[in-house]
């Protein structure tokens, strides 16, 4: 799940962002402006075991305002940060995560900026050098956040295409909607993986419902709630809710 679910003043999770997050029940989420209370490291732990569980691993860049993060049902066995030359107040989060099977997942969270195409598509070649150097080819990769696109066309999904799979089918919500800005217009947040994941891509279920190309949640259209509990209807229009989630699944081998 890619999630930049913030709201109210502070650029941090609260009451809905967290429901989203707990109804969604992720193995894996790419998570942007990681705050919480106070950003210590007590208050971010007790976060992540209210939200997920206290077996959930995550690795979470220091000093950022708003940083990047990876949480994971499953073992982080390596973690780091990656620089972004374009921004002053995030960087590139990467985590390999010891998931079932023998081949370990790369996961990269990243925050591009809102400033324009040239400058995204300028981050996407640098994680894209970067990415060719640190992750073995056999492993799997998962990129993806918020990425700030105006349309699926961008150059830096170009550049991304080098190393991910970036062209479609792409997530929608209920009604078809697949832009994920708060104001539903823009495709915003991604969920991108490499060749070995996309064939390994199934539908995402939750309760009776199938999305064969994964689901862009919001609450405000998503039917029953009942199957996302406690997520709240208003929750994805909350004060200054910053995105919709998205969420894609993947079948590993035992």
């Amino acid at each position: 799940m890619a999630a930049n679910l913030t709201s109210g003043l502070q650029q941090a999770y609260e009451g809905p962002g967290t429901r989203l997050l707990q109804g969604a029940q992720p193995d894996v989420v790419l998570i942007q402006e990681f705050n919480y209370g106070n950003n210590s490291p007590a208050a971010i732990r007790a976060w992540v075991d209210s939200t997920f569980g206290p077996s959930f691993s995550y690795t979470r860049e220091p000093a950022a305002q708003i940083p990047n993060g990876v949480i994971s049902r499953w073992p982080i066995i390596a973690s780091g940060v990656w620089e972004d030359t374009q921004a002053s107040n995030r960087e590139f989060v990467w985590a390999r995560i010891d998931v079932p099977g023998p081949i370990d997942l790369w996961a990269v969270s990243l925050h591009l900026l809102t400033a324009n195409a040239t400058v995204r598509n300028t981050e996407a070649v640098n994680l894209v050098a970067y990415i060719n150097a640190n992750v073995p080819a056999g492993d799997y990769l998962v990129v993806g956040g918020d990425l700030n696109t105006n349309s699926r066309s961008e150059s830096c999904f170009t550049a991304l295409a080098q190393v991910v799979t970036t062209s479609g089918p792409h997530p929608s919500d209920h009604n078809g909607n697949g832009n994920t800005n708060a104001s539903r217009s823009s495709p915003y947040d991604h969920v991108l993986f490499d060749t070995d994941l996309r064939a390994r891509q199934v539908s995402t279920v939750i309760g009776a419902a199938s999305f064969a190309n994964g689901l862009v949640l919001d609450s405000r259209v998503y039917t029953p709630l009942s199957a996302i509990p406690p997520v709240l209807m208003s929750d994805s229009g909350a004060t200054n809710m910053q995105h919709m989630g998205v969420i894609k699944d993947f079948l590993l081998p035992p």
